[in-house]
C-alpha cells in the first residue's frame, strides 16, 4: 500500500479517537450539592486552540473537559505546515497525536458532542455552579454540565462562494494561507480569487512565493470599486503593472479541476513537497478560459458558533474580544477566547497554540487566587460576600493586579 493510501486508511481507524458516550464524563470532576458535574474548566473545541489549553491545564492537574464537535477549519487542507516537529502532517494526524498524548494525564478528559448553550450563574438558579454548559451528543443525548471556568476555542468558518467547483476543491490547490499552504505551490502559476480591493495587497502578501499571477476580481473592477483601492491601496495599478499581474474582471462561472496534486505519491516524512493541481476557470461572458495551477482566495469568515456571543461574550469586529493582558479573558470573568475566534486577528496554527497555553496559565492562576481567597476566608469565619469590596476602582485594581512581576499583571488603571 502507498504512502497516500496508507495515510487515508490510519486517518480513517482514526477517526474514532475522543468519540465518548455521556458516561466517559466520569474522572476528577467533582458534582455540587445540586446534583450538577463540576469541572474546573470546560473548553469548546478540539482544534489545535482547545488541544493546547488542554494539555496546559492538564500539566498543573487541573480537572477539565475537553468537548469537540468534530468540525475544523482546516479539516480540508491536505497538509498542515508551519508548526514545528508537526511539519507536513494532516491535520487529523496531529489532532490523533495531540489527543494520545492527551489521554496519559488522568485529570483531564475529551469527549465528542455539540455544546449548544452556556448559561452564566446570573441567568441561572444555581447557588453553585458558575457556568451551565448544556451539550448534545452524536447519539442525540443531551446533558447539563458545570463549569467554574470556560474557554471557548469555537474557530471561525470561511464564506466560500458558490461558484461551481470552489467548495469541492477548497483547500487542495485553492487556499487562504501562504504560510500554510503556498510554499507547495512555489513557482507555480497563481491565480488570486478577491475582489478589486484586496488585489494589490494579496500580490504583496505572496509574490516571494509565485510571480505568474492573474487576479481575478470578480467582475468588481469598477470605477466605484477602483478609487476605493486607491484609497485602501495608494498606486496599487502602478504595483501591479510593475510585478507583471493581469486583472481578469469577467465572472467566474466555472472553477474545473484537470490535475489532482494529491494524487502524487509523497514521503510523509518530508515537511514540504511540490503539489502539481490544474485548473481552468470558465466565464459568464464566455470567451478564452484561464487555466491556473492553483489558487490564493481571499475571501470572508464569521464565528463558526455563535455560543460566545449567546452567553453575552462582546464582540470585536465579528470576534471574541479578548484581553490579551489579562490572558485572552473576555468581558465575562472566567471566559477565554483563543485560537481563530478571538480579536487578535492572528490565524494560525502556531498561534492556536500559543493562545491555548497563555489562557491556560490564567486561568488556572486564577482560579488559584480563588481558591485561596476561599480557604482564607474559612479560616477568618468570614464569608466572601461579607468582604468590604466597595473601594475606589484605583485601589481595587492595586489590590487585585499583582504588580510587574506578577504573571497576572495587567498594567497600569485604565478608566
Amino acid at each position: 500500500m502507498g504512502f497516500v493510501k496508507a495515510a487515508v486508511a490510519l486517518q480513517a481507524l482514526l477517526s474514532s479517537v475522543a468519540t465518548a458516550l455521556p458516561a466517559g464524563l466520569v474522572g476528577h470532576e467533582r458534582a455540587t450539592s445540586e446534583g450538577v458535574t463540576l469541572y474546573d474548566a470546560i473548553i469548546v473545541g478540539g482544534g489545535p486552540a482547545g488541544l493546547s489549553a488542554l494539555s496546559g491545564l492538564a500539566r498543573v492537574r487541573r480537572n477539565v473537559l475537553l468537548i469537540d464537535s468534530g468540525e475544523y477549519r482546516n479539516d480540508p487542507t491536505r497538509h498542515m505546515h508551519d508548526v514545528l516537529g508537526f511539519d507536513g502532517v494532516t491535520p487529523s494526524w496531529f489532532r490523533y497525536a495531540a489527543r494520545k498524548q492527551l489521554a496519559h494525564y488522568e485529570t483531564v478528559s475529551m469527549i465528542n458532542g455539540t455544546v449548544t448553550k452556556i448559561d452564566p450563574a446570573e441567568n441561572t438558579t444555581s447557588a453553585e455552579t458558575p457556568f451551565t454548559v448544556r451539550t448534545t451528543f452524536p447519539s442525540g443525548e443531551e446533558a447539563t454540565i458545570g463549569a467554574r471556568s470556560i474557554v471557548l476555542a469555537t474557530g471561525l468558518r470561511d464564506f466560500i462562494p458558490e461558484t461551481e467547483g470552489l467548495q469541492e476543491n477548497w483547500g487542495k490547490g485553492i487556499f487562504w494561507c501562504p504560510w500554510c499552504d503556498g510554499h507547495e505551490h512555489q513557482n507555480q502559476a497563481l491565480g488570486i480569487l478577491s475582489d478589486l480591493t484586496e488585489a494589490a495587497s494579496s500580490v504583496q502578501e505572496i509574490s516571494t512565493l509565485n510571480s505568474d499571477i492573474v487576479c481575478f476580481v470578480n467582475g468588481s473592477d469598477t470605477p466605484a470599486v477602483r478609487e476605493a483601492t486607491e484609497k485602501k491601496f495608494p498606486g496599487w495599478e502602478t504595483y501591479l503593472e510593475a510585478k507583471g499581474v493581469r486583472v481578469e474582471n469577467r465572472t467566474i462561472s466555472k472553477i474545473t479541476r484537470l490535475v489532482d496534486g494529491g494524487a502524487e505519491e509523497m514521503d510523509p516524512s518530508l515537511p514540504s513537497a511540490p503539489e502539481h493541481d490544474l485548473f481552468r476557470v470558465d466565464f459568464e461572458e464566455g470567451g478564452e478560459s484561464v487555466e491556473r495551477s492553483a489558487f490564493y482566495a481571499s475571501f470572508k469568515n464569521t464565528q463558526k458558533s455563535s455560543v460566545g456571543e449567546d452567553m453575552g461574550v462582546d464582540l470585536y469586529g465579528d470576534r471574541l474580544a479578548a484581553n490579551g493582558a489579562r490572558g485572552l479573558m473576555t468581558n465575562i470573568p472566567n471566559v477565554y477566547a483563543i485560537g481563530d475566534a478571538n480579536s487578535d486577528n492572528v490565524t494560525n496554527v502556531p498561534h492556536a497554540l500559543f493562545s491555548g497555553k497563555r489562557a491556560a496559565v490564567f486561568l488556572h492562576v486564577s482560579l488559584a487566587r480563588q481558591e485561596t481567597a476561599e480557604i482564607l476566608a474559612a479560616n477568618n469565619a468570614t464569608a466572601l460576600a461579607e468582604r468590604d469590596f466597595n473601594l475606589d476602582p484605583r485601589a481595587l485594581w492595586a489590590e487585585m493586579n499583582g504588580g510587574k512581576d506578577d504573571i497576572l499583571d495587567a498594567t497600569k488603571f485604565e478608566q
